[in-house]
């Protein structure tokens, strides 16, 4: 699917997210990339076969003070 050299990872590649997106839609939260994977603002993913990722956002740390 990919015509970019080097061609972009696949969809089933670790690094899939590092494929070049293809269709951008921030008011739908969505990205379509080159390798089929659709990437969501939540960094959930539908995979081209149908299987979803869920999302895997980093947790916020948060500083408190002692009081």
């Amino acid at each position: 699917m990919c015509a970019h050299n080097p061609p972009c990872p696949t969809a089933m590649a670790p690094d899939r997210e590092a494929a070049r997106p293809v269709a951008h839609r921030p008011e739908q939260g969505w990205s379509l990339l080159c390798n089929g994977v659709l990437v969501f603002e939540d960094t959930g993913e539908l995979l081209p076969d149908g299987r979803i990722v869920a999302p895997h956002r980093p947790f916020a740390l948060t500083v408190g003070s002692a009081a």
